[in-house]
């Protein structure tokens, strides 16, 4: 349907059990991530450009809220991609659908 270029930033594990904007509660083992636009319940597949790795999450949040940023992953997402020793990496972001 589409497709985003960017940074990805990941969730503090702090965060976890804390209610999204969806209203569901987040849960830093589950494959989701919070983006300003796409609609709740859009899968999205986030690949890392440096390393190829590739997951796919379910936008159930609004976020990030820190500029030059395009979406932020669970912690299971974060593991997922090896990104966070890191913190941020450049991601392809294809929005598949609801």
């Amino acid at each position: 349907v589409g497709t985003e270029d960017g940074v990805a930033s990941y969730y503090a594990d702090s965060l976890n059990g804390k209610a999204t904007a969806s209203g569901e509660k987040y849960d830093k083992d589950a494959m989701t991530a919070a983006h300003r636009k796409l609609a709740f319940g859009t899968r999205v597949r986030v690949t890392r450009k440096d390393n190829g790795k590739s997951v796919v999450v379910v936008v159930n949040d609004r976020g990030p809220h820190t500029d030059g940023l395009l979406i932020d992953l669970s912690g299971a997402a974060a593991d997922e991609l090896d990104m966070k020793t890191e913190g941020r990496v450049e991601v392809k972001l294809e929005i598949l659908g609801k």
